[in-house]
């Protein structure tokens, strides 16, 4: 029911500061901008999902909604969207899971760039039914523009994005059991604890637990959150060397857990989000 994840949302305090830094990361233009219910919006579209900047503006709830959580939890991830080809099904579903979502909603947003316009039905799972993580979910029959590149090296799409949970055999059951994404990975390890790949459309959704270490603070197993993302580059020394010529801070390029792959480490201009690059192996389509 699910077919892929249509975008991810990262809060910012300035919506041109955002901009500024995923143009610069992602070597491609915005794809589309958008203004109103107290948030102003920058989109960038790569290959296989969007990445949604949004920001608090003007006056009223909407806005101070978003302020509060800002001052709260700083810049960051804030949420998941994923993309499903019947709405009313989708809620349906969600409904018999207790999962206790919204009414579904008709939206439309207009591009102040190109002055189009795209529309979607959505609904939105409880966040203490979802343990912590803002889950969205949206039907749309029209795709929305890529972003133009800008630069060889480029960013050209997301590989996966993490949850982080306390509990990993309810997350697990929320991710594959209940939502239906496709489990292909479920491994553990004595140093970095377990780690659980669910399949979504052309990428994967990863939940990841630590094992608590003597010292280590009390976490709440009731509460996930969302932890970081990792973006796919053909060649990431040559998206190394434009990253650092733009004032980037980056690591060293190292050879990556899953066999033959290459990652390196963004260490500034993620607008809060921790970041992973990775060139796939040769093999992968």
């Amino acid at each position: 029911m699910i077919t892929g994840l249509d975008h991810v949302v990262v809060l910012v305090g300035d919506i041109a500061a955002g901009e500024a830094a995923y143009q610069t990361l992602f070597a491609r233009q915005p794809s589309w901008r958008n203004s109103g219910d107290g948030a102003e919006r920058v989109l960038f579209t790569l290959d296989n999902m969007t990445l949604e900047l949004m920001a608090p503006s003007g006056e009223g709830a909407p806005a101070d909604r978003i302020r509060t959580v800002l001052a709260a939890q700083g810049e960051g991830l804030a949420s998941l969207c994923f993309r499903t080809g019947d709405i009313a099904k989708m809620h349906r579903r969600l409904d018999r899971l207790t999962l206790k979502p919204e009414p579904v909603s008709e939206v439309e947003s207009h591009d102040l760039i190109s002055g189009a316009t795209l529309s979607w039905k959505r609904t939105r799972a409880a966040t203490d039914a979802t343990r912590g993580v803002r889950l969205f979910f949206l039907e749309r029959s029209k795709e929305r523009p890529l972003s133009v590149r800008t630069a060889p090296a480029s960013i050209t799409a997301m590989d996966h994005v993490v949850v982080s949970t306390g509990d990993p055999e309810r997350a697990a059951a929320l991710y594959g059991a209940r939502l239906g994404l496709d489990m292909a990975l479920d491994r553990s390890h004595p140093d970095w604890g377990r780690l659980m790949f669910f399949r979504c459309g052309d990428l994967v959704v990863e939940v990841t637990h630590r094992p608590r270490k003597p010292g280590d603070k009390p976490t709440d197993t009731a509460q996930d959150r969302l932890r970081g993302i990792c973006w796919r580059v053909a060649d990431i020394d040559a998206t190394r060397a434009r990253l650092a010529a733009d004032g980037v801070d980056v690591s060293e390029v190292r050879t990556g857990r899953k066999p033959g792959t290459r990652v390196m480490t963004v260490r500034s201009g993620t607008c809060g989000v921790p970041t992973l690059l990775v060139q796939p192996s040769a093999g992968r389509e």
